[in-house]
């Protein structure tokens, strides 16, 4: 069974999904997993892959949604993205790549295109 704030954090990540892919993103994946941490979803746009946070916030209290994407997680949704395209690409010829977060605030998206570095 599922705990009513997974089913939120899923709800949230089918949204972004469609959002994404509403303003011309491709899925590629979602909830890839590893022990480092894990990706939300997975999409491309054009010759980008783009590595997503999704984070849903009922109310702006303690900063919002996107500011709860701190630097400790972007360290860890960097480190799952070495990770993946090490299994997707192996060593040599990893494609250019971007972090970007979908913050839900009161139930509305918003995007933020490269969002962080990663390193």
């Amino acid at each position: 069974m599922v705990a009513p704030r997974q089913r939120e954090g899923f709800d949230a990540e089918a949204r972004a999904e469609t959002f994404l892919g509403e303003h011309g993103l491709v899925p590629v994946a979602r909830n890839v997993r590893f022990r480092g941490g894990e990706i939300d979803l997975v999409m491309r746009d054009g010759a980008h892959w783009v590595f997503v946070e999704v984070r849903a916030r009922r109310d702006a209290r303690y900063g919002g949604a996107a500011a709860s994407v701190g630097w400790r997680k972007q360290q860890r949704l960097a480190l799952a993205a070495q990770l993946y395209l090490l299994r997707r690409f192996g060593q040599h010829g990893w494609p250019a790549c971007r972090f970007d977060v979908v913050a839900f605030e009161a139930g509305e998206p918003h995007w933020i295109r490269g969002a962080f570095e990663a390193g």
